[in-house]
């Protein structure tokens, strides 16, 4: 595995503010925020987030088209849409 992702607690956090997440990011694109010893949450800069968002959303296209290219989809009518749902109650 990787190295460690940095942290900040809760805590301090508290207290620094902002600019503790601020420190923790000019060197890396995500650090974690501990509750109580627990990582509870990951912040990042707004371009990673972004970046990420996009790779997420390539992911799922391309995972459509391979869907599509195996023929794993389905041609029906609102109407027979709706009755293959109630079926699969």
């Amino acid at each position: 595995m990787g190295e460690a992702m940095p942290s900040i607690t809760a805590n301090e956090l508290k207290t620094k503010g902002i600019s503790a997440i601020e420190a923790l990011l000019e060197h890396q694109p995500e650090a974690v925020i501990s509750v109580r010893g627990e990582d509870r949450f990951v912040v990042m800069d707004i371009e990673h987030y972004h970046y990420l968002r996009e790779c997420e959303l390539d992911a799922a296209l391309a995972e459509t088209r391979a869907d599509l290219s195996a023929g794993r989809f389905v041609q029906e009518s609102p109407e027979e849409h709706l009755a293959r749902l109630d079926g699969l109650k």
